[in-house]
């Protein structure tokens, strides 16, 4: 009987992402740069919290955004007209940013002109949680409209994140979102992760997230 021989793609695949991540954070403790990676469903309000964090933090920090999109520059032209640096990663399908793809990006920009680079990933809950992008800190959106029941469904995003943003808390007397339940699935997958409500909308809770960020950067 012939012999099979097995190569694991995707171990080789994330263990290669995971050396370029490793040299990434390294590049950016010497450029003394921070970098926020956040991820979520579509339409769960990441650009919209960009842009919010970028407002809240105008005075305080040089912020460029690092943008992830399947095709559209929609999002990008949103924060360009912020006047903040911004790179559009065009991933013709793809449904993540990898560490490759970040380096790649980072290279657009000028490290020595910037204290925080925010990355907006692809937006969904599954494949962007497997690929380490060489950020400081990861960030996970749950909208309201989305429900209560996604660390069930999606358990690895919420176990690899460090914050947790519930966004569009204004529609909370609108649904039967059950934030006490949802605290709780997700501190049983991650007991250390941090949850902030905020609404992009009334700017409820922004004030917070944006000190963290801060305090988080050191």
């Amino acid at each position: 009987m012939t012999q099979i021989r097995l190569i694991d793609i995707k171990k080789d695949i994330l263990a290669g992402n995971k050396l370029e991540a490793d040299e990434i954070r390294s590049n950016l403790r010497e450029n003394k740069l921070f970098m926020l990676n956040i991820m979520s469903s579509p339409g769960s309000g990441k650009t919209s919290l960009i842009l919010k964090t970028i407002e809240a933090l105008r005075n305080d920090l040089r912020i460029g955004v690092i943008e992830g999109d399947i095709e559209s520059m929609v999002d990008s032209e949103r924060i360009a007209q912020t006047g903040r640096p911004v790179v559009q990663l065009r991933t013709g399908g793809a449904c993540h940013l990898d560490a490759t793809m970040i380096g790649a990006a980072l290279n657009k920009l000028n490290p020595a002109d910037l204290d925080l680079v925010i990355i907006e990933n692809i937006g969904n809950l599954v494949c962007p949680a497997e690929f380490d992008t060489g950020a400081n800190m990861n960030v996970v959106i749950l909208s309201v409209p989305e429900g209560d029941d996604k660390p069930l469904k999606y358990p690895l995003i919420f176990s690899v994140c460090q914050v947790l943003i519930i966004n569009k808390i204004d529609y909370l007397e609108l649904t039967d979102f059950d934030i006490s339940a949802l605290r709780e699935r997700v501190c049983r997958l991650n007991p250390g992760i941090t949850i902030i409500e905020v609404s992009c909308k009334t700017n409820e809770g922004i004030d917070r997230w944006a000190a963290l960020l801060k305090e988080k950067m050191g």
